[in-house]
């Protein structure tokens, strides 16, 4: 049973590796969009979305509370996307401070 749990990791490792490579590649944003639109459910893209929109929100310095009071959001994932933001090589915080990634 471990085993087959460890191989199911492995797999879902690989196909995630799988994704990016694909997200990387794909050099039309309207086809993009639709990749993704067909890869997650709404929930799944309103939850990207959410994550997304508490650490640009961090970045410009609102407060957590701020954060969660205005967007309806649980203190603990806003703690969980700060942290991500204070790691010393953040990739949020790269994608933040780099305009090209944000085009």
């Amino acid at each position: 049973m471990e085993k087959e749990h460890s191989q199911n990791k492995e797999l879902l490792k690989e196909t995630f590796s799988e994704i990016c490579n694909i997200v990387y590649n794909i050099d039309d944003r309207a086809f993009l969009q639709e990749f993704l639109e067909c890869l997650f459910t709404p929930a799944e893209r309103d939850d990207f979305a959410n994550r997304w929109l508490l650490v640009k929100e961090i970045k410009k310095g609102t407060t957590q509370r701020e954060i969660a009071k205005n967007f309806g959001m649980s203190l603990c994932k806003i703690t969980r996307g700060s942290k991500e933001l204070s790691k010393e090589n953040s990739a949020f915080r790269k994608v933040l401070d780099n305009p090209d990634y944000l085009k």
